[in-house]
C-alpha cells in the first residue's frame, strides 16, 4: 500500500475552515483565539480527528466574518442546517427588503439608480436608469435572463461603445468583481462570469488578475458619449447593514449622481419630457 493509500481523506468542514483561514491571513492560532479556542482543537477539526458544534462552527465563521453563503456552507459541512436563508428577492419573507429598495429607486430620481446581485445582474432599476440604457442603445429587460452590467460593460456591443476611456472605467468595474470574488472557489458563479467576460475580445490581459487602481482622483467619474452629448456621472454602491438573509447581504444599490452642472441639467431636461 502507497503512503497516499493510508492517509484519511480530510472532512469538508476541515477543508473549508483551512481554506478560508488561509484566505485571510491567519494562522491556527490567530483564528482559535478569535474564536475564544485553542489552536489544538482547530487543528483537531480541520484534519478531521475532531467534530465542531454548530456553535463553534458560527463562531469560526464569524471571526473570519465569512459571507452569510459561506457559513452556511460551513455548517452544511459539518452536517448542521443553514442559519441564513437564501430565499428569491421577490419571496414575501423579503417584502420589507424590497420596499426598502423600491424607496431608493424613487428617491433617486431624476437620476439612475439600479439594485444588482452579487454576480451583477440587475434585480430592479429605476425610471430614470432604464430611460439612460435605452438611450444608450440597451435594454433594460425582455432579454434572456435579467440583463448582466459586468457582460453590458465588457461586450464589443454594449456599453463599451460608448464610455468614454472605456479601459479605465472597466478595470475598476473588473477590480470590484475581482474583490467580491474572494476566497471563491472554483464553482462559484462569479468566478464563471468572469471568466467569461475576460474572454471577450480585446479585453486587456491585465484584467485577469487583481490590479488595485492608483488614480489619484477620490472617485472615478463614469462618462457615456451618445449624439454628441457626454454624461458624466459618480457613482455609489449601498447594501443593507444588518443583512440575515443570503439575498439581502448580497444585494448592491448602485445610485448615480451627476458629476457636473450639464450632465444634470441635460438629464432633468430629459426626465421632464417623459413626465
Amino acid at each position: 500500500m502507497t503512503a497516499s493509500a493510508l492517509q484519511t481523506p480530510v472532512p469538508e468542514l476541515g477543508r473549508l475552515l483551512k481554506h478560508w483561514r488561509q484566505v485571510h491571513g491567519l494562522s491556527q492560532l490567530d483564528l482559535a483565539l478569535a474564536a475564544e479556542s485553542s489552536a489544538r482543537h482547530l487543528s483537531f477539526i480541520e484534519t478531521g480527528r475532531s467534530s465542531a458544534s454548530r456553535e463553534m462552527v458560527l463562531r469560526l465563521a464569524e471571526a473570519m466574518d465569512l459571507p452569510l453563503r459561506e457559513r452556511n456552507r460551513l455548517l452544511n459541512a459539518a452536517g448542521y442546517t443553514a442559519a441564513y436563508s437564501a430565499r428569491p428577492l421577490e419571496d414575501a419573507h423579503l417584502a420589507q427588503v424590497r420596499q426598502a429598495l423600491h424607496h431608493m429607486l424613487r428617491q433617486q430620481e431624476p437620476f439612475p439608480a439600479i439594485v444588482m446581485n452579487r454576480v451583477f445582474d440587475v434585480l430592479m432599476i429605476n425610471r430614470s436608469g432604464a430611460k439612460m440604457l435605452a438611450m444608450l442603445g440597451l435594454d433594460a429587460g425582455g432579454g434572456k435572463g435579467p440583463p448582466n452590467i459586468l457582460r453590458l460593460t465588457m461586450r464589443t456591443d454594449g456599453l463599451r461603445r460608448v464610455i468614454r476611456d472605456w479601459e479605465r472605467a472597466a478595470a475598476h468595474l473588473i477590480e470590484r468583481a475581482h474583490r467580491q470574488m474572494k476566497g471563491a472557489e472554483a464553482g462559484d458563479p462569479l468566478r464563471a462570469l468572469l471568466a467569461e467576460v475576460l474572454a471577450y475580445p480585446d479585453v486587456p490581459e491585465s484584467f485577469g488578475h487583481e490590479n488595485p487602481s492608483a488614480d489619484a482622483l477620490p472617485v472615478l467619474p463614469l462618462e457615456f458619449e451618445m449624439d454628441g452629448v457626454t454624461l458624466s456621472w459618480i457613482t455609489t454602491v449601498a447594501g443593507f447593514g444588518t443583512p440575515q438573509d443570503v439575498t439581502a447581504e448580497e444585494i448592491m444599490v448602485e445610485s448615480f449622481f451627476p458629476a457636473n452642472a450639464e450632465t444634470e441639467k441635460t438629464i432633468r431636461a430629459l426626465m421632464a419630457e417623459e413626465a
